[in-house]
């Protein structure tokens, strides 16, 4: 089954910053291919770090390492607005994740929010 993450106006999607540099491989509809760096993430989308920008409203495919897996989605590649020193930073956002890569994109999210607040839930309040 293919899980479409959704953009909310309302709750912005948590975003992680990644501390240290995460490889990551971008792959175009035309099969050309592009080695980038993740420099944050969430269940939405994220934003690399590329040599070249991509066009914006590409299709491509992004594939990195996590520490619970795997990851490799569907993305559609947004405006470059922001240069960086040694490159590009580049938004995407996904549109089509398998639940596997959904799953195990979550669970990185959720492990770094947990550590941030401490252990403290909702549910203790309730």
């Amino acid at each position: 089954m293919t899980h479409f993450p959704q953009s909310n106006a309302q709750h912005r999607a948590t975003r992680i910053k990644l501390g240290s540099t995460v490889p990551a491989l971008v792959l175009s509809e035309d099969g050309h291919r592009a080695k980038g760096k993740l420099q944050t993430i969430s269940v939405t989308g994220g934003l690399l770090r590329l040599v070249k920008a991509l066009q914006q409203g590409d299709f491509v495919e992004v594939a990195f390492q996590t520490q619970s897996g795997p990851v490799h989605g569907m993305a559609e590649m947004l405006n470059p607005t922001l240069r960086a020193t040694d490159g590009i930073l580049q938004p995407f956002r996904f549109i089509a994740l398998a639940d596997d890569d959904h799953r195990t994109l979550r669970m990185v999210v959720d492990a770094v929010t947990d550590r941030s607040f401490a252990g403290l839930r909702s549910e203790q309040w309730t």
